[in-house]
């Protein structure tokens, strides 16, 4: 199935023919010369009438944004489901792998996404860093609690004085040798908010390109390193059906018997 070049704000195809109508907005998708090719598949978890919910690789961006079109998940799943109304109720970073919700019907769109903006979605994600170190200022469990603000570094966010806007809590699972697995739970929702705590208790996420230093844009497709990230679960009352839902996703972090470099 091929996906409209351009449609309206609930994904209906615009042509020639339709008629006029005021004051909507529209969306184009343009076409991109060279467009990269992500060479890992999505799955999906579950669909309904209501939702599609989607097991998302690494590397893979949620909607069509830079030099990203076709190779986007969005993209990808209105040409497998045939469904040119799919909508992404939230997202995650393109480097982040995981669980991505869609709703189907736009009339039910807004009360899935008003579920993520009044915080009401458990989310469980899954972090392979360093073993933190033997001190009193890192145990865990722990909340991260700060005020995350645009850097000037492209990108990046960072801690800042004053009220804090987001918050996580950190659980150590277990370790070996200089690794460990963690259980991160993001309280709020800001950009880059796990990659960012982490990173700034001084154990960033392995394989992150970002942070704590920006690498070269040619090492941020590396496909053999992966953002070592994972949107494991997430559950929440279904606002249509009442009922409640709990996801998992099939996929999992490195071992962590495996030795890596990280970036300290």
């Amino acid at each position: 199935m091929s996906v409209c070049a351009v449609s309206n704000e609930v994904g209906l195809c615009i042509t020639a023919q339709t008629p006029f109508t005021p004051h909507q907005k529209i969306y184009y998708y343009r076409s991109v010369a060279d467009e990269p090719h992500i060479p890992f598949a999505e799955t999906i978890v579950f669909q309904d009438e209501h939702i599609v919910v989607a097991d998302k690789p690494h590397f893979l961006p949620v909607v069509p944004a830079g030099r990203f079109v076709q190779e986007t998940l969005l993209v990808r799943l209105k040409r497998k489901l045939g469904i040119d109304t799919l909508s992404p109720a939230h997202r995650i970073d393109r480097d982040t792998a995981g669980l991505v919700i869609f709703t189907v019907q736009p009339n039910a769109r807004d009360a899935y996404q008003r579920l993520f903006r009044d915080r009401v979605v458990e989310k469980r994600y899954e972090a392979i860093a360093p073993a933190p170190p033997a001190s009193a200022s890192h145990t865990f469990p722990r909340t991260r609690c700060s005020r995350l603000i645009e850097s000037d570094a492209f990108m990046q966010m960072h801690e800042a004085p004053g009220e804090p806007n987001a918050e996580t809590r950190i659980e150590l699972v277990e370790t070996r040798g200089t690794l460990a697995r963690y259980v991160l739970q993001p309280l709020t929702g800001q950009k880059h908010q796990l990659r960012a705590h982490m990173a700034a208790l001084g154990i960033p996420i392995v394989n992150d390109r970002i942070y704590p230093n920006l690498l070269a844009e040619e090492a941020l497709d590396d496909f053999l390193k992966p953002l070592q990230l994972l949107a494991k679960e997430i559950a929440f009352v279904d606002p249509i059906t009442g009922h409640s839902r709990r996801f998992s996703s099939l996929q999992r972090l490195m071992a962590l018997e495996t030795d890596v470099d990280t970036q300290t």
